[in-house]
């Protein structure tokens, strides 16, 4: 629909509420958590209305990016959307590793592909969009790596500034995203928790809207779509069993949100997917909270892993990903940096993909749940690579022979 203000996508955005406490607010202002509890604030639709105009069947020849899902996405105004084509990755099966396995049908979510090389490309999107249009003018975020190479590259789109703070081990490459995209970025002795103070202590003076993991209510709307388009490329059909990375959590909490909203619109059934925590041996909070049998996880203490997107010590959105989890008769699984990086080479040498450390815990993660006997041969497990392997050239190390330029037959 056309207005005298411009083209309106048809987003039926209705308010914000809290997903502690039930408060809500008006959608119509720049937020961050709920100002009763401190807790996470999520969108809410009219999902009545948008059922009504917004079906399955609509989506074809939509573009092939997360905004094919506008009308369930917060950004009222089209020339608002700050985009670099983010989402709709592909959905791969991996028959070749999935036989070896004993498993019919796994497949491999690519976020890889994404803008950026990796899933904070469509959070990003969508939380840069949407706090430009309600008026923010300059970001500001904490990042253990990835999220500030989104960030910085779409602010830059968008024409504003950012500002970023990184661990000072954050990966050499998303240093340097961020830097080259203009953004100030600012390495921290110390955890992504570290930078989460700073990047709150300073949000004020230097004018930043904080853009901090579900600190806000939109970088999970982009992520969400992650669960729309697996419906959508398994025919409307959820899988069996779903294995997610988690740090902060935002894609598998979105992805709950978006099975949710997807019920209420007519487009499933009730029938969810048993989602499945992968974290770090070194960092395992959820994992340990999970198995406490308890709603919050306490921080981890001393956290250690070459995974930088699983080094998350503590995550305001715990309490989501443990009613995600218990609710869908998932589970947790922690696994060690020497089976990430085993599974990285396997998944490589098996099907060509080359992961992320964070992505290859899936795969670490399932071969625990295959050998307890968790997964069934005919399910269909679905692992989430949140990012591309080329990224974390240190990970996987190899000791390659170096021959003379005269030799003849290779040793």
């Amino acid at each position: 629909m056309t207005t005298a203000d411009g083209i309106a996508t048809g987003s039926t955005l209705t308010h914000l509420e809290c997903t502690w406490c039930g408060e809500t607010t008006s959608a119509d202002e720049l937020h961050g958590v709920c100002t009763a509890c401190g807790k996470v604030l999520y969108a809410r639709y009219d999902l009545g209305a948008a059922g009504k105009g917004f079906s399955r069947d609509r989506l074809a020849g939509r573009e092939a990016s997360l905004w094919r899902y506008r009308e369930v996405l917060p950004v009222r105004w089209a020339e608002n959307i700050v985009s670099l084509g983010e989402g709709y990755t592909p959905l791969l099966r991996t028959d070749r590793l999935g036989a070896r396995m004993g498993l019919r049908h796994l497949l491999v979510k690519d976020e890889g592909q994404n803008p950026t090389g990796t899933f904070k490309a469509r959070g990003m999107a969508a939380a840069v969009s949407r706090a430009k249009e309600l008026g923010a003018t300059a970001f500001g975020a904490p990042s253990a790596g990835n999220a500030g190479g989104a960030l910085a590259a779409y602010a830059a789109r968008a024409g504003l500034p950012a500002g970023v703070v990184m661990p000072v081990d954050a990966p050499l490459i998303n240093q340097v995203e961020a830097a080259v995209a203009g953004t100030q970025v600012w390495l921290v002795a110390g955890l992504i928790s570290d930078a989460g103070r700073i990047v709150k202590a300073n949000a004020a003076a230097r004018g930043w809207f904080d853009l901090s993991t579900l600190k806000e209510p939109y970088r999970v709307e982009g992520k969400k779509t992650l669960g729309y388009e697996l419906a959508e490329q398994l025919g409307w059909e959820l899988p069996e069993v779903v294995i997610y990375p988690t740090g902060g959590g935002t894609g598998l909490v979105g992805m709950w949100k978006a099975f949710a909203e997807m019920e209420a619109l007519g487009w499933i059934g009730g029938r969810r997917p048993r989602m499945v925590v992968a974290q770090a041996a070194g960092c395992a909070p959820i994992v340990r909270a999970y198995e406490e049998g308890v709603e919050l996880a306490r921080p981890w203490e001393d956290p250690h892993t070459e995974a930088s997107g699983l080094r998350v010590p503590g995550a305001i959105g715990d309490y989501l990903m443990l009613r995600a989890v218990r609710e869908s008769g998932g589970t947790c699984v922690a696994v060690s940096d020497e089976e990430m990086a085993e599974a990285t080479r396997e998944l490589a040498a098996a099907e060509g993909l080359y992961v992320c450390p964070e992505g290859a815990a899936t795969l670490a993660a399932l071969h625990h749940l295959v050998d307890a006997g968790w997964v069934g041969a005919d399910e269909r497990v679905v692992l989430f690579n949140t990012g591309a392997g080329q990224k974390y050239p240190e990970f996987v190390r190899f000791d390659l022979p170096v021959v003379a330029a005269t030799v003849g037959e290779l040793p």
